[in-house]
């Protein structure tokens, strides 16, 4: 006879795994979303800042609200200041900016793809700094997706139309996320809650795309001849409210690795969205860019489970 505190224990197990799938799935569709919102942004001449800075503002706005709402308002000292501004500059104004600027050059599909990079940056990072040790089978997924992302880049830049400033630029942005990932792990403030962290980093976020809109070449103008901008304005604010809040709370329960394969699904609901309701074609050398890059976020992961 199965003893019923086993039974109960299993059971809050499987809990606790389901949990950290579902924000998984859930933020890295959001991730995916947002990256073909911001080409439909262009595609009304909104231009790149003024879309993610209005957006994130509005997202700061709805994660305000709730956390008023449940009362765990974001704490101020020295620590958690810095927290706020360093998340924002590397997680979300700095990296994003890259990206959306990039999306009318590379398109959103290899902007997509290129963010599933970030798990593999975050995992070599946390192996550097102790955070996680060293197994074959997670290093030889580091390995295989790595060369798929290289397949990538390296169509991407023989191709005849090839804007190799923007290929490159859009690669940092990858490394902006795997350092988030990292930090906000390291320094996470001792006893904040997710849903605290969230919206103050996203006021933080706010403030430095304010302030960059006023350096030369960049523009905060909303072009108000029509409704459209005003409504993928208010859909990203919704998209980046949820998905900023999927984030921390999977940072805070699954650790820097398992927060970067929002990349990898982001990537999978990206380039499908771009190819079949955008009309883009498919990037060069997706097939096999593809599958290298979800064999080794399969056996990343594969070795995560393992090593619980």
């Amino acid at each position: 006879m199965v003893n019923p505190l086993v039974g109960m224990c299993a059971s809050a197990c499987k809990r606790v795994r389901v949990v950290p799938l579902l924000c998984l799935l859930s933020g890295g569709s959001l991730l995916g979303l947002s990256t073909n919102l911001a080409k439909l942004a262009g595609q009304v001449h909104l231009p790149p800042l003024a879309f993610l800075c209005w957006s994130i503002i509005g997202a700061a706005l709805i994660l305000m609200v709730m956390a008023v709402l449940r009362q765990d308002l974001p704490p101020l000292n020295a620590r958690t200041l810095e927290y706020y501004a360093v998340s924002a500059l590397v997680g979300v104004a700095g990296s994003n900016l890259i990206f959306f600027s990039a999306i009318p050059h590379v398109g959103a599909g290899f902007v997509a793809l290129i963010i599933s990079l970030s798990p593999l940056l975050t995992y070599v990072g946390a192996l550097m700094l102790r955070l996680e040790r060293f197994q074959m089978l997670r290093a030889t997924g580091v390995a295989t997706a790595l060369a798929g992302a290289v397949v990538l880049a390296a169509r991407k830049l023989s191709a005849p139309d090839a804007d190799g400033l923007w290929i490159l630029l859009a690669l940092v942005g990858p490394m902006l996320l795997a350092i988030g990932n990292l930090y906000r792990t390291l320094r996470w403030p001792k006893g904040a809650s997710a849903e605290a962290l969230s919206p103050g980093t996203l006021v933080a976020a706010a403030v430095m795309l304010v302030g960059a809109g006023y350096l030369p070449g960049f523009s905060l103008f909303v072009p108000m001849d029509q409704g459209l901008p005003l409504i993928l304005i208010a859909v990203q604010s919704v998209v980046f409210a949820g998905m900023f809040l999927l984030l921390f709370i999977l940072q805070k329960i699954g650790g820097p690795v398992l927060i970067s394969l929002l990349g990898s699904v982001g990537a999978l609901v990206g380039v499908s969205v771009a190819v079949r309701l955008q009309g883009e074609a498919p990037p060069e050398g997706l097939a096999l860019g593809a599958v290298l890059i979800a064999v080794g976020i399969s056996l990343l992961t594969l070795g995560r489970i393992k090593s619980e």
